[in-house]
Parts: C-alpha cells; sequence; structure tokens
C-alpha cells in the first residue's frame, strides 16, 4: 500500500508537472499572437500574405482556437481534479465584468447585423450574452469561471477566421455612419490583440493553480504584455519613420573623399567626405537637390533659446517656493497656476505670442518671439520637477550644513541643487521633447515660409551688435521670421507643398523631414539622459 502511495504521489507530481509545461507553453502561444497581432496592426504583416505557407489570417484562427481550447481544458481539468490546484469559490466581480465586455461586443453585433434584427434586438442580445458570461464567470469556481467564458471566447474568433466569416477582404458598412465601415486589417488584428491578452491572463492564472498565486501570475502577465506593447509601440514608430524617411534623407547623397562642400575649420579649407543634400541645401531654384538646413537650425534655436530662457526662472522660482517661501496660501496658488499652465494648449501659447509679443517686436514674426513663447510653455514643468526634486532632497542633509555653519544660501547651492540636479534634468528633457515638435506657436509667432530660400539659415552667434543705445546690445537674426521642422512638416502635409518636380517626390521629402525632427528630439534626449547620468554618477562620489 505504501508503495501504490508512493507511485500514486509520483503519477500526480509527474501529471502536475506535464501540465504545467502545457501551461507555460499557452502563455507562450498568447505572448506569439500578442506580437503577429502588433506587427499586423502596423502592416509589417500583411492580412492577404501568408506565414510559414499558412494564410495570415488562418495561422491566428488556428492559433486562437488552439489557445482556446487549452484554456478550457485547464478548467474542466482543475474541476474534476485532474490537475492538483488551488482554487477560491469565485473568480470575482472584476474578472467578471472583463468577461462580460468582449461578449456584449459580440453578441450585440451578431444579434443585430449578423442576423439582422435591429439595434434594439440588438442591445437584448448583447445584455443577454454580456450576462451570461458574467455569470458563468462569478457563479462557479475560479477555476470554471477564468477560463470556460475566456476559452469560448478565444475558441469562437479562431472559429469564425478559420472558416473564413471574417476575412482579409471582409468589410462591415455602418448604416449608422457616413463614408465610415470597419475592416479585416482593423478588427482581426484588433481582436486577435485581446484574444492574446484573456488568453495569457487565463493560462497564467492555471500556470499559477489559481488561487492568490494564480491572480498574481495572471497580473504579471498582463503587466508585461502591456509594458511590451508600448515597447513595441515605440519600435514599430520609430522604425516606420526611419524606413520611410531614408530615401528622401539620401537621396543625392554622395559618400567618398573630396565628394562633400567646402567648409572653414581652424582657418583650413576643408572639403567634407560626405555629401548629403537634404541636410545640407535650403530650397532653391536651381537646385538640383532640395532640402531643410535653414529648418534644422531654426529648431535648434529655437529649442535651446527656449531651454535658456525657461531653465533659469524655472529653477530660481524652485528655490524661492521650496527654500524661502513659508508653505500657505500664497505656495498653493503657485502650485495651481503652474499646473495649469503645463496643461494650457499650445494654441494658447501661440495666441498669447501672437497678440503680446509681436507687436513690441517690430510687427512682425520672429525667431525670438518663438522662444520666448516656447519658453513661457516649458516653465511651468521646469518649476513643477525643480520643484519636486528640491522637496525630495532629504531635511538631514540641510540640518548638517547648517550644523557645521554654512549660509543658507551655500547650503542651497552646494548641497540641495546638486542633490537636485538629476530630477531637474529630467524635467528639461520632458519639456523639450514637447516643444520641439509644437508646431501652432511656430506658426503664430516665428515661421515666416514653408522654405527658407538657398541655403541661408539663421546666424545667432555671428549677428550679435553693441550699439550706444540700450540695451547697447543687438541681435537682427532674432528678430527675423525663419522656418523650423514642425511648422515646415505641417505645410507639407497640408497644404501639398512639395508636389512639383524642383522640389521632389512629396512623400519623400515629408517622412525625410519627420525623420530629421525625430532625430533631433532623440538627439536632445540623449544629451539630457548624459547630463542626467553624470549629474547622478557626480553625485553619488561625493
Amino acid at each position: 500500500m505504501a508503495g501504490a502511495t508512493q507511485t500514486g504521489g509520483e503519477l500526480i507530481e509527474e501529471e502536475t508537472t506535464e501540465t504545467d509545461a502545457v501551461a507555460a507553453g499557452a502563455v507562450g502561444l498568447s505572448a506569439v499572437l500578442f506580437a503577429l497581432a502588433v506587427a499586423a496592426l502596423f502592416e509589417r504583416i500583411s492580412l492577404t500574405g501568408a506565414i510559414a505557407g499558412v494564410r495570415t489570417v488562418t495561422l491566428l484562427g488556428g492559433l486562437l482556437t488552439a489557445l482556446g481550447v487549452a484554456v478550457v481544458a485547464f478548467g474542466v481539468g482543475s474541476r474534476f481534479g485532474y490537475v492538483r490546484t488551488d482554487p477560491d469559490p469565485s473568480a470575482g466581480l472584476v474578472a467578471g465584468f472583463g468577461a462580460a465586455v468582449p461578449w456584449v461586443v459580440i453578441g450585440g453585433g451578431v444579434v443585430s447585423e449578423t442576423l439582422g434584427l435591429g439595434p434594439t434586438i440588438g442591445v437584448i442580445g448583447a445584455v443577454v450574452a454580456g450576462g451570461t458570461a458574467f455569470a458563468v464567470t462569478v457563479l462557479p469556481r475560479e477555476d470554471v469561471g477564468s477560463t470556460l467564458p475566456l476559452g469560448s471566447l478565444l475558441a469562437l474568433i479562431g472559429l469564425v477566421f478559420l472558416t473564413g466569416v471574417i476575412g482579409p477582404e471582409w468589410v462591415w458598412e455602418l448604416d449608422w455612419a457616413q463614408q465610415a465601415s470597419i475592416t479585416a486589417g482593423f478588427l482581426v488584428p484588433t481582436a486577435t490583440l485581446f484574444s492574446a491578452l484573456y488568453g495569457g491572463w487565463a493560462s497564467a492564472k492555471a500556470y499559477g493553480g489559481f488561487g492568490a498565486r494564480g491572480r498574481h501570475m495572471g497580473a504579471y502577465v498582463l503587466v508585461y504584455l502591456n509594458a511590451l506593447s508600448i515597447i513595441a509601440f515605440l519600435f514599430v514608430l520609430v522604425a516606420y519613420v526611419v524606413v520611410q524617411g531614408v530615401p528622401g534623407l539620401l537621396n543625392g547623397a554622395e559618400f567618398g573623399f573630396g565628394t562633400g562642400p567646402q567648409t572653414t575649420i581652424l582657418g583650413v579649407s576643408v572639403t567634407l567626405p560626405v555629401s548629403v543634400p537634404f541636410v545640407m541645401n535650403g530650397v532653391a531654384l536651381f537646385n538640383d537637390f532640395q532640402g531643410v538646413l535653414p529648418a534644422i537650425v531654426g529648431t535648434i534655436w529655437l529649442v535651446i533659446g527656449a531651454v535658456l530662457l525657461a531653465v533659469p526662472l524655472g529653477v530660481g522660482a524652485a528655490v524661492f517656493l521650496t527654500e524661502y517661501a513659508e508653505r500657505g496660501r500664497f505656495t498653493q496658488v503657485v502650485e495651481v497656476a503652474t499646473n495649469g499652465l503645463w496643461s494650457t494648449p499650445s494654441i494658447v501659447f501661440g495666441l498669447f505670442g501672437f497678440a503680446f509679443l509681436i507687436p513690441r517686436f517690430g510687427n512682425g514674426k520672429s525667431l525670438l518671439s518663438g522662444m520666448i513663447t516656447l519658453g513661457f510653455m516649458l516653465l511651468p514643468l521646469v518649476v513643477i520637477t525643480s520643484r519636486e526634486a528640491m522637496l525630495s532632497v532629504p531635511d538631514e542633509y540641510r540640518d548638517a550644513s547648517a550644523a557645521l555653519g554654512v549660509s543658507k544660501w551655500q547650503t542651497i547651492r552646494s548641497v540641495v541643487l546638486p542633490a537636485a540636479l538629476p530630477g531637474v534634468v529630467t524635467g528639461v528633457i520632458l519639456g523639450v521633447g514637447r516643444i520641439a515638435g509644437e508646431t501652432a506657436p511656430i506658426l503664430l509667432t516665428m515661421a515666416g515660409g514653408t522654405f527658407v530660400p538657398g541655403s541661408q539659415t539663421v546666424d545667432v552667434l555671428g549677428s550679435f551688435q553693441f550699439t550706444s543705445a540700450p540695451p547697447f546690445v543687438a541681435n537682427p537674426a532674432l528678430l527675423e521670421a525663419t522656418s523650423a521642422l514642425p511648422y515646415q512638416l505641417y505645410a507639407l502635409i497640408s497644404a501639398g507643398v512639395g508636389a512639383s518636380s524642383n522640389v521632389g517626390d512629396a512623400d519623400a521629402f515629408r517622412w525625410a523631414t519627420a525623420l530629421i525632427l525625430l532625430i533631433i528630439v532623440l538627439s536632445f534626449y540623449a544629451i539630457g539622459i548624459a547630463t542626467r547620468y553624470y549629474f547622478r554618477r557626480r553625485l553619488r562620489h561625493t
């Protein structure tokens, strides 16, 4: 008997291990489906094509059906004792509502559209389907409630794709919306995406044996898949812009000794070994290849000017509010005002610059007006993040400095600000990412035209002049209208500028402009991240 018991225990342990392997495989299958859905949604794989010799929609349907059957099998096996688990009496209300939502959509759509019974009966069908899914999830034991409604959902969607009820050419014309429809190109990836999330959650709960451990496993899978989707979206976005923009960027490019334009370095004339007309030329009538150099220079100066205006003012205001002003009504009002200003739409800042700054700078659009307008946009975030960074500095640092007889300002300068600099730099990075791509303020305050003729770029450093009258320093370049990449891209898209043969292929020109703008923004991000890392490292060694 003892030997039989031992043998039975080994069998159960072996079955449980195999079941865990199958459950882990189901979780992996969910991740694969999730990746395929994201790729299909961004048209990286074609629904009309094939993967490994199998039609894409058929493959998705087969994988969804297999995942749904596996999920149901986990619940049934647990309920009848074939798998050792520790389920709770109920899956809970949250799981019930989560399972009911897709069934409401499916039930309503099938009754109203597929069966043709109209929207009123469709609402009743949606309520019945959703209510049934909710009851089947909440009333039975957790293992059945967490698997049966969701596994059936996955199997149903998979069979719909497998049987061709919804194929690559499927279109649902929306009668209640003019010229609107839902296509298979949107529905199939979206349905697969959410089905993968549901399947991964249910499979992870089964892998964890349901109960508290299963819920934690399910939550982890959902969090990881969502995090992966964010990362995937970022990489797909960047990759898409790069792929679309590189042909226009390299149009007319030459590489090799003596191919580039001549420039002067330390008084010596040097011929560059590379020629990329798109980033080295402006727009001129007789140019073989057109470029966006003036817009690139204008964008860089625009961001630099905004940062030079906002950072000293913002950090100074944060120092006063944190270290000198007493906590009270005044600081509360400032908090509300800064938060409100950061949430203010950019077009409002643009209107402010148009109405207030332009009349004071010669009634004309200028680079200085754009700098100040974007500086005002950046200022609230610098104040907010700088203040939070200073508040996070432990009071023990200030007390220790005061105990050594150091003055308050010396403590702020030598202790508080160095400790808060990584947080301040983070705020500046976030702000630059917003203002560098703004179009409305530039349109209203700075942009003088879609293209700046020739290769004429704004020369801010070389335009300073000393005068005998206040303010004793003048810079005509700051009072000139110039172009910037966000506005130029807006004009290319909205007005169709660039479609002529002189400018070249309009679509390639647009994407190349977007790529350059993305590179500039990411470059500012890289500089900010490197600066933050430097200050953090320096702080650790002090």
